[in-house]
């Protein structure tokens, strides 16, 4: 009997969460709340701090944009297209990376760009009716999402 139910298997999953110094400055923003709260009461300011500290420090990694391939479909943090409308991706890293964060990027594209993350793939869509002529995204294994991509669109062709 055949299986009814779809591979839904992922294939690639990274989280664009925020580097080790960006999280170190999220996190100083306890101390400056337990340096206001100190004249009220010292222990107090010192719980608040360290609350505020946490609190911010986990919000930013769990609300950060998550890159995934799943069941031969691409999603981008909230956005998500099937990898049949998907042309062969391309890895940037280093100076490239750079150039395609900024000059170069495609004005009529869709971007996924988180700063902190060296590298990026850009994927063309080759949907005739779609507006947007590719996808950039940030990645810190740029190497492993275009192969994900393109095994992706290997199956779905």
């Amino acid at each position: 009997m055949q299986n009814p139910h779809p591979d839904t298997r992922e294939t690639y999953r990274e989280r664009l969460a925020p580097g080790l110094w960006l999280l170190v400055t999220i996190a100083l923003a306890g101390p400056m709340v337990s340096l206001v709260l100190t004249p009220l009461d010292p222990s107090l300011a010192l719980a608040v701090g360290a609350i505020v500290s946490l609190v911010l420090v986990t919000l930013s990694i769990v609300l950060s944009p998550t890159v995934r391939v799943v069941d031969g479909v691409l999603h981008a943090g909230r956005a998500h297209i099937d990898a049949v409308w998907l042309g062969e991706p391309r890895e940037f890293s280093g100076e490239e990376a750079r150039a395609r964060r900024s000059h170069q990027i495609a004005r009529d594209g869709w971007n996924l760009l988180r700063g902190g993350i060296d590298g990026v793939v850009v994927v063309p869509v080759t949907d005739p009716d779609d507006p947007v002529s590719s996808w950039t995204i940030s990645s810190r294994t740029p190497d492993r999402l275009a192969a994900a991509i393109s095994s992706a669109r290997a199956v779905r062709r």
